[in-house]
């Protein structure tokens, strides 16, 4: 299961999008009682979209251990269905976590996986691989998988801050891989937190991350003898999906 941090409050940060999935990964916080109110009826507002390439061989491969540490800064473009994200990654902040990003961006792993979590003036998170590549996805694993390697974790030297990117983990030292979520609030985080290490920052696309987070999302998961499903309060119902990652180097 990897985890961005939790909240203090009882809404819960796994997530996974869509009237008919349901969340695979929870989170060890106090969740309501759920209810089996009926899902509510919503028109779609993301607009129609093209689904990048499936993963094939490419000049630079899909790693299948870990990456290299990063050295330097690169500047990745990540298209999505609610619009483009320019990311800084910068190797000063977190070397190991911007090598794995780096290298996944470049082999096109990103592209068709959907941000499984969002959670408003928090985070959104996204990075599954192997349970939330669209339109595959396995909606009782989703937000658990990645690749089979993991990296070192970085020291946290700086706060996290709207449009932060930190790299996601179990909980578990040295388990980052994948995942990854951005912070939505610069007052989201404690003072001192250090947890998940920070490669990056949104440098264009702040719009963007607030209309992720704005998206209509569900109520507690309920799974009745004849498999009917509601889905968690932090569940977007409409698909936020990376179609493509870019990355250019100065």
């Amino acid at each position: 299961m990897i985890l961005a941090p939790t909240k203090p409050s009882a809404r819960r940060l796994a997530t996974v999008g869509l009237v008919m999935l349901l969340a695979g990964c929870s989170v060890p916080t106090v969740s309501p009682t759920p209810s089996s109110s009926p899902l509510p009826t919503v028109a779609p507002l993301a607009p129609s979209f093209t689904l990048g390439p499936t993963i094939s061989p490419s000049p630079f491969g899909c790693p299948t251990s870990a990456p290299a540490a990063f050295s330097g800064t690169a500047t990745v473009t990540m298209t999505t269905t609610f619009g483009n994200l320019v990311i800084k990654v910068d190797s000063a902040l977190g070397a190991n976590a911007a090598g794995a990003f780096i290298a996944l961006s470049r082999c096109g792993y990103y592209n068709n996986i959907f941000f499984h979590r969002v959670v408003p003036n928090f985070v959104i998170q996204a990075g599954d691989g192997t349970y939330a590549r669209w339109p595959n996805l396995n909606y009782e694993k989703m937000g658990s998988g990645g690749p089979s390697w993991t990296i070192p974790d970085d020291k946290v030297t700086t706060a996290y801050k709207k449009g932060t990117l930190a790299m996601a983990n179990t909980g578990n030292p040295n388990s980052g891989s994948s995942q990854f979520f951005i912070v939505l609030s610069d007052t989201a985080f404690a003072a001192g937190t250090t947890s998940y290490a920070i490669f990056g920052t949104v440098t264009s696309g702040l719009d963007v991350i607030d209309k992720i987070a704005a998206v209509p999302l569900g109520g507690e998961p309920v799974i009745d003898s004849s498999g009917t499903v509601t889905m968690p309060a932090s569940m977007p119902l409409e698909p936020v999906i990376i179609t493509s990652t870019i990355v250019a180097t100065p």
